[in-house]
C-alpha cells in the first residue's frame, strides 16, 4: 500500500490518494508514514481531510510533528495549530527554535495564543506547564438535566469530559462527578447532593515527575490542578501523565549513565547544525573537513610511495576499492552502535573499555571472516596464494582496526568536548583509508616482493 501511495503522490493523482486514505484508520496511516519521505509525508497530509489530519498529527512523535510542520503549506499548519489542545501546543513549542515559536504564536486565533501563552508563564516541568485546560465544569446549583445539556454542548470542543469538576462561583473547587455516576441519577436531582466533595488535587508549581506518578497510583482518569487560591486551573490526564513518566524514565536512565550534560550539549549542538547561521555551520563543520583534506593527501603520498608496486604488478590495484570500501562498511557500523548504546544508557562512559574490547573481539571475528572469504577470492580468480594470503590478511587487520576506530573518535571526541556529530564520520574515514593503504601494500610488499 505503501508503494501504490508513493506513487499516487509521484503522479499526483490526488483524487485516487484521497479516495485510498478516507477509510484508513490513523494507526494505519502512522505507520504508512515510517516508509514515505518527508516530501510524500507533506502530500499525504494534505490529502487528508483536516479532521483526520488533525487527529494523525497528535498521535506522532514530536520529532515527527517538527517535520511535518516544516513541509506542509501555512493554511494547513494553521489549522492544526489552532485545534490541538493548549498543552499539547505547549509541549510542542517547548521542542521548536524560538524564532519558529514566535512565527506559529502569530497565526494562532487569539484565544488559542492568550491559552498557550498562559501554559508558557508556568515553570518548565511543572503542572501547570503541562495541564490542560479544556475540560467542563458544573456549579452545584445544576439539576441532572441540565448538567447533561451543558456537557453535551461542550464536549466537542473539550479534550476531558469523563470527570466533571464541580466549582463555585469563584471557580474554586468544590467536589467532582463522573459522566457514568451523572448519567445514573434522575433528571431533577442537584449535582451538589451527588458529588463527590473531596477531589484529589494538585498545585501549577508542583513537580511533573509527583503528578504523574500520583494519577498512575490512584489510577485516576484525571487530577484537577488548582491555584495558591484553590481555583480549578487545569487538569492533568492520565495519557498526558504517561507521557510524561516515559520522558522522565527516559531522561534518569541518561542521569544514571551520566549522559545528562551530554544530552543536553547534543541537543543544543543539533540545534545549531540545523537551524543556526550559516557562518556558525561552518565554523563548526569546516575544521573536521579542512583537517581530513590534509590527512587525505597523505593518502595520495602512500599511493605514490607504492607506485612502483603497482607498475609491477598491476592486478594489486583492483583490490584496492573493495579494502578501503569494507574498512569504511565496519567502521560505520561501529560508530553507530557506539553512539545509540551511549544516548540508550547501555554504555557507561566511565567504563569504556568494557564495550570497547567487545567491539575489538566482534572486529576480530568479522575481520578474520570477511579477510578469508576474500583472500580466499583472490586466489581463485587470479590463481596468486600470495595475493590471496596478501589480500585476506590486509582486509582482517583493516576492519579491525576500523571497528575500533568506530568507537574510539567518538569517544575521545565526547571527552575532549568536540562535536562528535561533525568530526567522528570525516575523521574514522580518513584514517581508516590512510591505515587501509598502509596495511595492503605492506602486506603485498611482505608477499609478493619477489615479483616486483
Amino acid at each position: 500500500m505503501g508503494e501504490l501511495i508513493s506513487y499516487y503522490i509521484r503522479t499526483k493523482e490526488f483524487e485516487k490518494l484521497q479516495a485510498m486514505l478516507q477509510y484508513l484508520p490513523k494507526h494505519e496511516l502512522k505507520e504508512l508514514l515510517l516508509h514515505l519521505t518527508i516530501d510524500e509525508q507533506a502530500s499525504l497530509f494534505e490529502a487528508l481531510a483536516e479532521d483526520k489530519a488533525l487527529e494523525l498529527f497528535k498521535v506522532l512523535r514530536i520529532s515527527q510533528q517538527k517535520n511535518i510542520l516544516s513541509t506542509i503549506k501555512p493554511p494547513l499548519v494553521q489549522n492544526i495549530l489552532n485545534q490541538l489542545s493548549p498543552d499539547d501546543r505547549v509541549r510542542l513549542f517547548d521542542r521548536l527554535p524560538e524564532k519558529q515559536v514566535k512565527r506559529f504564536l502569530s497565526i494562532l486565533s487569539a484565544p488559542n495564543r492568550e491559552e498557550t501563552l498562559k501554559l508558557q508563564a508556568y515553570r518548565p516541568e511543572t503542572a501547570g506547564r503541562i495541564m490542560t485546560t479544556e475540560y467542563v465544569t458544573l456549579t452545584g446549583e445544576l439539576t441532572q438535566e441540565e448538567a447533561l445539556s451543558k456537557v453535551s454542548e461542550e464536549a466537542r470542543r473539550k479534550e476531558n469530559i469523563y470527570i466533571l469538576f464541580v466549582v463555585d462561583a469563584q471557580e474554586k473547587l468544590q467536589g467532582f462527578i463522573t459522566l457514568g455516576q451523572l448519567l445514573t441519577v434522575k433528571p431533577t436531582v442537584l449535582i451538589e447532593d451527588v458529588m463527590s466533595q473531596q477531589p484529589v488535587t494538585v498545585k501549577t508549581s508542583d513537580d511533573q515527575e509527583q503528578v504523574a506518578q500520583k494519577v498512575k497510583e490512584l489510577d485516576l482518569i484525571a487530577l484537577a490542578v488548582t491555584d495558591d487560591d484553590e481555583r480549578l486551573v487545569g487538569l492533568l490526564t492520565f495519557d498526558d501523565a504517561m507521557e510524561i513518566l516515559e520522558e522522565e524514565a527516559t531522561e534518569d536512565i541518561l542521569n544514571q549513565a551520566g549522559l545528562s550534560d551530554l544530552k543536553d550539549a547534543e541537543e543544543d549542538r543539533s540545534k545549531l547544525l540545523i537551524n543556526g547561521k550559516m557562518n556558525k555551520i561552518l565554523a563548526v563543520r569546516l575544521p573536521f573537513l579542512l583537517a581530513t583534506l590534509l590527512l587525505s593527501l597523505l593518502s595520495g603520498l602512500v599511493i605514490e610511495g607504492f607506485e612502483q608496486t603497482l607498475e609491477s604488478i598491476a592486478m594489486v590495484a583492483i583490490f584496492i576499492p573493495l579494502i578501503m570500501g569494507m574498512g569504511g562498511n565496519i567502521g560505520t557500523q561501529s560508530s553507530t552502535v557506539f553512539t545509540r548504546g551511549l544516548v540508550l544508557g547501555h554504555i557507561n562512559m566511565e567504563d569504556f573499555l568494557t564495550p570497547f574490547f567487545k567491539e575489538l573481539r566482534v572486529g576480530l571475528a568479522i575481520g578474520a571472516l570477511m579477510g578469508s572469504l576474500a583472500g580466499l577470492i583472490a586466489l581463485l580468480w587470479l590463481g596468486l596464494p600470495m595475493l590471496g594470503l596478501a589480500v585476506g590478511l590486509a582486509l582482517f587487520a583493516t576492519m579491525t582496526v576500523s571497528s575500533m576506530l568506530g568507537f574510539l573518535v567518538p569517544f575521545i571526541l565526547i571527552k575532549l568536548k568536540v562535536d562528535q556529530a561533525a568530526g567522528s564520520a570525516p575523521i574514522i574515514t580518513t584514517l581508516k583509508d590512510l591505515l587501509a593503504l598502509l596495511i595492503y601494500f605492506t602486506c603485498v610488499s611482505v608477499f609478493l616482493g619477489h615479483l616486483m
